[in-house]
Formats: structure tokens, C-alpha cells, sequence
């Protein structure tokens, strides 16, 4: 057993104050030890956008600012950051850089986006990747991600152990759904939501908290409320998601029928 700690942070940033927003967030990472923090959707910009120049504007490349800072973050504390941003590239993406001590490891694009999100953002292009670390095998998925199986799936069936999903949920659903995500994958999942609430261009959003660490056999180890700003810290052993047993008969990956799907 190889016992791993992970961190939730639910922070409440306020729309367009990146720099505050980033070190909010890095304050409060500064009060726990973690070997892997995950951060909310976009937590550095706020979420509420009200047309494609503030997206310009907030967004930023790899490496960036937030990248930068939360690299020196994790190079001293020897960890792994998993966060949201808005990204400048080609396009601009709804996106998650997860960084360790030795910079930017990797970049996951948000595949699928959610209602107004699709005036702003260029839809994911890379799939749904996993990064071998140390500390074990990390997918990663945003928000609305969750609603369709096949994200969650796809991790699952490229190795991850655990699913790091920074969110900024307004819908009631998804707290309560990632029990059935990882109980289907046998994964764990860190939903890492943020709370308060963002009334912008006629667009009134409140935010649903409940961030939560999930075990692979669907448990909800850890909850947080719905108001304030948290940081929960679990150690987990990511080698229970390489049993996808039920029973001596039933493997859940290797039980699966593909001759049998229809998948377009």
C-alpha cells in the first residue's frame, strides 16, 4: 500500500482578478500538504464571461503567469497541481495544466463544452489523456465532461487511477453522479468545484460547492459544503483502482463486450 494525499480546493474567485485569484488559491494550498492539489474550472479568471474579448483578455499561454507560479509552488512542496484556466493557443480552450516540480506536464483541452461556453471557447482537440507520475496515473476531465460516460471511460480504459475533474458546476447533478463514474471505472475522482456566485451581462450563476474525493468503489470519502471556500486533504492508496473486479466472475473491463456496442 502506497498511501497518496490528495487535496480538494474550493476556492470563490472573483471575475477578471487573476493575480488575486491565483494567490487566494495558493494560500490557502500553502495551509495543507498535499502530494496532489486540485484546483476548480478556470479558478485563476472567474467563469461568467460575457463576451469573446474578456476571453481574450483573461486567457493566458503555456507556460503563462499561473503556470509559472504554480510550478514554483509545486517545486517547493515536491507535488502535483492540477487547475483550470482559459488557454491561449491556436484557439482558445477551456483547459487544465497539470504541473509538478519539474514545470508543465501536460494540458488537457475541455472536449465538451458547456452552453454559453461554446460562444467562447474552441472545443477540445487531444482527447482524453492520462500522465504517469510518481505518484500514480492521473487523468483528467472538466465539469461537464462528466455527463457523458465516454470521458470517464476513455481514462479509465488508458489507465487512470484517479480522475482529477475541476469544475464549476451550476447544475444539481454531477456530486451525485460521480459516485456511479468511479463505480463503473473503478477510479477514484477529486470534483473539485467552486462556490458564490457571478451575476454578469444578464447571466446570474451560483456556484454548487460539494467538491469531493470519490473511492473506486463508490464512496464519497470527503464532501465539502456548499458556501465557503475549503481545502480537504485524504490519503487514498490509487492502487485500489487496479481491481475492476466485481467478483471472481466479473472483470469490468475485461467483461466488456465490444462486438456487441454501437458506438458511433
Amino acid at each position: 500500500m502506497i498511501l497518496m494525499r490528495l487535496a480538494v480546493v474550493q476556492t470563490n474567485p472573483v471575475f477578471g482578478e487573476v493575480r488575486n485569484n491565483l494567490a487566494a488559491a495558493l494560500a490557502m494550498m500553502e495551509r495543507e500538504r498535499a502530494d496532489l492539489y486540485v484546483l476548480p474550472e478556470l479558478f485563476n479568471t472567474g467563469y461568467n464571461f460575457i463576451d469573446r474579448n474578456e476571453v481574450q483578455k483573461l486567457s493566458e499561454p503555456v507556460p503563462g503567469m499561473t503556470s509559472q507560479s504554480m510550478a514554483a509552488f509545486a517545486k517547493e512542496r515536491n507535488c502535483f497541481v492540477v487547475y483550470g484556466f482559459a488557454e491561449k493557443s491556436e484557439g482558445i480552450f477551456n483547459s487544465a495544466a497539470l504541473v509538478g516540480p519539474e514545470g508543465v506536464v501536460g494540458v488537457y483541452r475541455k472536449v465538451h463544452l458547456f452552453d454559453r461556453e461554446n460562444l467562447f471557447f474552441t472545443p477540445g482537440d487531444r482527447g482524453f489523456p492520462v500522465f504517469d507520475l510518481p505518484i500514480g496515473k492521473i487523468g483528467i476531465m472538466i465539469c461537464f465532461d462528466w455527463m457523458f460516460p465516454e470521458s470517464a471511460r476513455s481514462l479509465a480504459l488508458n489507465g487512470a487511477q484517479l480522475i482529477a475533474h475541476p469544475s464549476n458546476l451550476v447544475m444539481p447533478y454531477c456530486p451525485d453522479a460521480m459516485v456511479t463514474r468511479c463505480l463503473e471505472n473503478r477510479v477514484f475522482a477529486a470534483t473539485t468545484d467552486r462556490v458564490g456566485r457571478e451575476n454578469r451581462g444578464g447571466f446570474d450563476l451560483s456556484y454548487k460547492g460539494m467538491s469531493e474525493i470519490v473511492s473506486p468503489r463508490g464512496e464519497i470519502l470527503r464532501r465539502l459544503g456548499t458556501d465557503k471556500e475549503e481545502i480537504a486533504v485524504l490519503e487514498i492508496d490509487l492502487e485500489a483502482a487496479k481491481n475492476k473486479k466485481i467478483n471472481s466472475q466479473n472483470d469490468l473491463i475485461a467483461n466488456r463486450r465490444v462486438d456487441q456496442y454501437s458506438l458511433q
